[in-house]
């Protein structure tokens, strides 16, 4: 292994905001000037390879200016989604909670970003870092909102039809993304998972339909009281997708930032428990998106977190080289699975 290799996998997923932000305000003064817009104001990277900025005006817009050729490819999903959505009459006023996009320039000799609306509210994560409060409020609000989504859009199928794109694709990105899923325990682990998803999946029928792929507080624009009021971040979204994984990230990221562990420790959790968490059942029952048995409620956890890692994985090749972010999100899950091979 290279020094800077090993050196990267110690570096924090998104560079401290002091020593970027100057190189970042340049950059969106530049971006900003190049489309005859004021001040940019809030330049910030995300941790998806995004540089991301707000301009006043009337309506306020929202930039995002790629700086990878992944973060390339992720708009480009993310725009040809949202137009899709805001084009679906099967959603009437629902699609209100979608950004307008104004201007997506990804190709060409220009500088490549994306300009949409910036709806109002504020995160949910923000939300109820100040306001913990009204977690539950937040919570039924926002999956109300993503079950109408599902609802409008999906049809029941048999997940066993759905497993090479659900399972193989997404674990196959584990294993071309992050070293330690590719030999020795890590291998076998993504091969123990792979068959454990297929038997509990089997004969089960999930509702297939537009799945969001990232559906967690951070995505989800809320007014002072919990209600929704857009819903952002759509480059992960499948047509055909376990719409169900919608609800259950939700649920698990909303646990995440209240007891502030990591998402492969509490996943890794319900392997071991071998059901959810009351409150995490009560809710799903809520937003009808609990499984009829504890066994298919673990199923579908684990299916969740692949979704997740995985989208994650292929958003930005810092996480699959981020030697923290592995241990804390992917080995516990895997040493789990590994431990507790299907029947």
């Amino acid at each position: 292994m290279t020094l800077t290799r090993a050196l990267r996998g110690v570096l924090p997923l998104r560079p401290a905001g002091l020593l970027t932000r100057p190189a970042d305000t340049r950059t969106a003064l530049a971006l900003a000037d190049s489309l005859g817009a004021g001040h940019p104001r809030g330049a910030r990277r995300t941790f998806s390879d995004l540089l991301v900025f707000e301009l006043d005006g009337d309506p306020p817009a929202l930039v995002k200016h790629p700086r990878s050729a992944r973060a390339v490819d992720s708009l480009t999903d993310e725009c040809a989604t949202v137009r899709r959505l805001a084009a679906d009459e099967r959603l009437g006023d629902w699609r209100r909670l979608l950004p307008a996009l104004e201007l997506c320039r990804l190709e060409g000799p220009r500088p490549s970003l994306v300009v949409e609306s910036r709806l109002p509210g504020v995160p949910a994560d923000t939300l109820l870092r100040r306001s913990p409060h009204l977690g539950r409020a937040v919570a039924l609000s926002a999956l109300a909102e993503i079950r109408r989504l599902h609802r409008a859009t999906g049809r029941g199928a048999r997940a066993a039809d759905w497993g090479g794109d659900w399972v193989d694709t997404r674990v196959a990105v584990l294993a071309d993304e992050i070293p330690w899923c590719r030999r020795g325990p890590g291998a076998a682990a993504l091969g123990a998972l792979r068959e454990r998803l297929a038997h509990d999946l089997a004969g089960r029928r999930l509702l297939v339909g537009w799945t969001h792929g990232d559906f967690h507080p951070g995505n989800v624009l809320t007014d002072g009281a919990g209600a929704v009021r857009g819903l952002i971040d759509w480059a992960g979204a499948d047509p055909d997708g376990p719409c169900v994984l919608d609800c259950h990230t939700f649920v698990l990221t909303l646990r995440h930032q209240r007891e502030r562990r990591q998402f492969g420790h509490l996943v890794a959790d319900v392997v071991r428990a071998g059901t959810l968490p009351p409150g995490d059942r009560l809710l799903l029952s809520e937003a009808g998106a609990l499984g009829p048995d504890p066994r298919g409620q673990v199923a579908l956890t684990l299916l969740t977190w692949l979704w997740h890692v995985a989208g994650n994985a292929r958003k930005s090749a810092r996480y699959g080289r981020s030697h923290r972010w592995v241990a804390d999100n992917v080995v516990p899950v895997l040493d789990e699975v590994a431990a507790r091979p299907a029947p």
